[in-house]
């Protein structure tokens, strides 16, 4: 009978928290990263995480709460990272512990701005890191619906299928299903993109549009998501699928969305500063933004969307005339 592997998340976010209350279920112990040392020892004490998610409690006994990353990578088989990309590189540059012999699942939706990969690529270039060691977690999933209880979806890609069911099935709950994928690249970069139409859609909200135009714009975000990741990594995939379409739409029209959220402050005339500091979140969709922007310089797919927020948030043209004319561009 095999060992039932070791899990550790790293990260303190919202995301990282959701996983960690998913894995607690399932496992009876987790370690469990984050930088911030007066949220490990909120949670030692209160068994709640005070930034972010506080309605979740925590057995504490079933956690191992570090606030050093290598004491968390050493503990673990499996490593699930759930930080902002913006910030990926700056956490492992403080590893001494190998990554090895470690099977890495990526929760980040964005691209590593030092070496614009996606964080699987990242981590195999970087680190050496196999493919079939790495796998993502995706969504259509909210962080909040999960500490909700609410009924949620996950994907889990991975070039292993075996690692993926052994994610799968420590992810799993009564409210939590799961599904398997292969396409572990083209998850990602939707993962990546949707945040970046959730962007948009915030924007066209905090314009004044409707609903009639927001059904256009997300029509148009998924047929332009399928052109990108096709360019990026052609494969059969069905972009229908609730990895791809999914993810986008529960992006895009939530309440809890923070790229929606930024973007409806940015339409509403906040500049990018503003709106960061008044959210006090990371968007991850704003980094993303950049990132696909310089990658389709090369890709060549045809994206208005997404050079049309480019152009509001990195070259500071006035919403209102960018969408204006992104409007006649859109069936």
């Amino acid at each position: 009978m095999n060992e039932q592997p070791k899990f550790a998340v790293i990260g303190g976010g919202s995301w990282a928290t959701a996983i960690a209350k998913m894995l607690c279920v399932n496992l009876p112990e987790i370690a469990w990263y984050m930088r911030n040392t007066d949220a490990v020892e909120h949670i030692k004490t209160h068994k709640h995480n005070p930034n972010y998610l506080s309605s979740v409690e925590f057995d504490v006994k079933k956690l191992r709460l570090t606030s050093d990353i290598n004491e968390a990578v050493a503990y673990a088989d499996y490593l699930i990272f759930a930080i902002p990309s913006a910030f990926l590189s700056a956490e492992l540059s403080k590893l001494t512990v190998s990554l090895k012999s470690k099977v890495i699942f990526s929760a980040i939706k964005g691209i590593v701005p030092e070496t614009f990969l996606i964080v699987g690529e990242h981590f195999h270039n970087e680190f050496d890191i196999p493919y079939e060691n790495i796998g993502v977690i995706t969504g259509p999933c909210h962080a909040e619906e999960v500490a909700l209880e609410r009924l949620s979806y996950l994907t889990i890609a991975c070039g292993d299928e075996k690692k993926a069911k052994i994610m799968a099935e420590n992810l799993a709950g009564n409210y939590i299903k799961v599904k398997i994928s292969d396409d572990i690249i083209g998850t990602e970069y939707a993962a990546m993109l949707k945040n970046i139409y959730a962007i948009a859609a915030g924007i066209a909200h905090g314009l004044g549009y409707g609903d009639n135009f927001q059904s256009v714009l997300m029509s148009n975000g998924i047929r332009e998501m399928k052109k990108f990741i096709r360019k990026v990594h052609k494969m059969k995939r069905n972009i229908n699928d609730s990895a791809y379409l999914g993810d986008l739409l529960v992006t895009g029209y939530s309440v809890f969305s923070r790229n929606r959220m930024f973007g409806n402050m940015i339409g509403k005339g906040y500049t990018v500063k503003s709106a960061m500091m008044e959210m006090s979140m990371v968007a991850e969709g704003y980094y993303a933004v950049k990132s696909a922007y310089t990658l389709n310089q090369e890709y060549g797919a045809k994206t208005p969307i997404i050079d049309a927020v480019y152009s509001i948030l990195y070259e500071g043209k006035e919403a209102r005339k960018v969408f204006k004319k992104l409007t006649d561009k859109l069936d």
